[in-house]
């Protein structure tokens, strides 16, 4: 099953390049050596991708490295989106909705084509950096001194595409909420703890002026969970990797450690105290039954992205039994975020980038 998915990760981008390729080719009305540079760039773009994700980045200049990550990254989404409009093109030329004369040497279907692209992911790209803020109030019957403000967040996936410019931007917003306690659910990092190091973002979690607490995500794994570890130590970020933490003498914060790790402990072996209200930091939303066996007032997970864009959010809203927002089962409530920062190209099409802010308050 593993050696499918990554067939299919590698069979059908190659497919799409070639269909965009083909449409290129026969549609844009210019020199065949700028058609054939044209679409020599969109291939090399996409292949940038296996240089990310082998690290290779990590020994070019950063600026370098930042635009081959961002170029890299960037290029499987407007491959999609490139896709998607030559399938609708094509099934209008079969239902002859679409003259075929549109989609052969057309100046003005290739100006419509590249238009359209721009603009979607210029504004994906402005919906991206518009942080939401989601507020959300919990209440419980148990014993709580005083109300709680927590924000809540994950997947900031600090790295190359997202500098200490941006992590600056996302700590001024938490602290002017002035919270109780920031809890955050995974993939602080992205890939490699090479940006985070050279720009001493450590320095900047340090200006948080509220208690930290984190769990791991899978991309912890993909830097390397030690180095992961000493940076959260550097950064005075309380790492919980299977373990539970007793905060504000009312408040358990349990971190488990992500699913990447086949061996880590179940739920209900990481909750102990059933009488104060327990919040787990879980990264990736799977088996959220197991969190309402074990009696967890609440979980807070992220991953999905729900998708980053549409219509990827369809698929992992098929995946997940819940791939973004509040949830429900029993007396357990969740939260699926869709995350602050991103993976790869910086667009947000269909979904949003965000953070929580959560009041706890007893009962009435």
């Amino acid at each position: 099953m593993k050696y499918m998915w990554m067939i299919l990760f590698l069979l059908l981008p190659l497919l799409g390049i070639a269909y965009v390729g083909w449409h290129v080719w026969t549609l844009v009305p210019l020199s065949h050596w700028f058609r054939i540079g044209l679409i020599g760039f969109g291939i090399l773009s996409f292949f940038l991708i296996f240089l990310n994700l082998g690290r290779v980045i990590d020994r070019l200049p950063m600026g370098l490295a930042r635009a081959c990550y961002d170029l890299g990254d960037s290029s499987i989404f407007v491959l999609l989106y490139l896709v998607l409009i030559f399938l609708v093109l094509d099934l209008g030329r079969l239902l002859h909705l679409i003259p075929s004369g549109w989609l052969h040497q057309n100046f003005y279907t290739t100006i419509a084509v590249t238009l359209g692209v721009f603009v979607v992911f210029m504004v994906g790209n402005m919906k991206y950096h518009h942080k939401k803020r989601v507020e959300l109030n919990l209440t419980t019957m148990k014993s709580l001194k005083k109300p709680l403000k927590l924000v809540m967040m994950s997947d900031l996936h600090l790295g190359y595409h997202n500098p200490r410019t941006e992590l600056h931007r996302w700590v001024d917003m938490i602290n002017a909420e002035q919270p109780d306690y920031v809890l955050i659910a995974g993939d602080i990092i992205d890939m490699s703890m090479r940006p985070l190091i050279e720009e001493n973002m450590a320095e900047e979690f340090q200006r948080i002026k509220a208690p930290v607490y984190a769990c791991l995500g899978n991309h912890e794994f993909y830097a390397g969970v030690p180095e992961a570890q000493r940076f959260y130590q550097d950064a005075g970020i309380h790492l919980l990797v299977d373990e539970a933490t007793v905060i504000d003498s009312s408040l358990v914060v349990i971190g488990r450690d992500d699913r990447t790790n086949l061996h880590r402990m179940s739920v209900k072996e990481l909750v102990a105290n059933k009488d104060l209200y327990t919040i787990l930091l879980d990264h990736q939303p799977y088996n959220l039954e197991h969190a309402e066996d074990a009696g967890v007032d609440f979980q807070l997970s992220g991953h999905t992205h729900r998708g980053q864009v549409w219509p990827i959010s369809w698929i992992t809203d098929r995946i997940y039994e819940c791939s973004w927002g509040s949830h429900q089962r029993g007396a357990t409530q969740y939260y699926v975020s869709s995350g602050i920062g991103i993976w790869g190209g910086k667009f947000r099409i269909g979904t949003q980038s965000e953070y929580v802010v959560a009041t706890l308050r007893p009962a009435r």
